[in-house]
């Protein structure tokens, strides 16, 4: 078999449209914000598969487009999906810069309202992640330490310690929240509240126990 066959997955279970199109959602596999809709043809399929960044078909100038090759906001490819009819993709994406070529993160920056359409946030500026999202980025983070133990990682440090030390480090970070509050300083409390936050992470890092547990109990908690 030639190289350039071994190297695709099968495509056929993807029903193309009759000009042998299917739409392609991209979103941002940080923020999870959804980017764009564009449309693809089995070429610009396989070479997004080949090149790993999102190529699309452009239907007015009915030619490939690289995401990027002009402004430099490529799109690199981390996990593509097909749904339920096998008539449409989900890209999720690492954004390099804006997705919009009016200079948004998202080309969903607009919000229909009663009087017509709301611009949403501000031109260059990426969104900032939810809290949740972050916590689990940093919690993928902490375990990667814990299973590689880089050498001068202050992580690695504690893991090495063991848990009277993390728990150590969890009760001071709780007391300089505490005095922060009282300060009444809202640099302060951020400060100490994130410092809060790794310690109790690398805590259930080491216990064993994943954010998505703590999530489920907090949900369950939501009245």
């Amino acid at each position: 078999m030639e190289e350039n066959q071994r190297e695709f997955p099968d495509l056929s279970g993807i029903r193309w449209d009759a000009q042998g199109l299917v739409p392609a959602i991209a979103q941002d596999v940080e923020t999870k914000e959804v980017l764009m809709l564009a449309y693809m043809n089995e070429e610009a399929l396989r070479r997004t598969l080949r090149e790993g960044k999102a190529c699309y078909y452009s239907r007015s100038r009915q030619a490939l487009w690289l995401k990027g090759e002009t402004s430099g906001h490529y799109q690199e490819i981390v996990d593509i999906k097909f749904d339920c009819d096998q008539d449409a993709l989900l890209l999720t994406v690492k954004q390099t810069g804006m997705a919009c070529h009016e200079n948004h993160f998202s080309c969903f920056h607009y919000n229909l309202e009663r009087d017509g359409f709301k611009v949403l946030g501000e031109p260059e500026v990426r969104p900032q992640m939810p809290l949740g999202r972050t916590l689990e980025l940093l919690s993928a983070v902490i375990h990667s330490r814990n299973q590689e133990r880089p050498e001068g990682a202050y992580t690695t440090y504690l893991f090495e310690k063991g848990i009277d030390k993390i728990l150590k480090k969890v009760g001071e970070e709780c007391a300089e929240v505490i005095i922060a509050a009282k300060n009444a300083d809202p640099g302060e409390i951020r400060y100490e509240v994130a410092d809060l936050f790794y310690h109790v992470l690398v805590m259930l890092e080491e216990r064993g126990v994943g954010v998505e547990e703590i999530s489920k109990e907090l949900y369950i908690r939501k009245k």
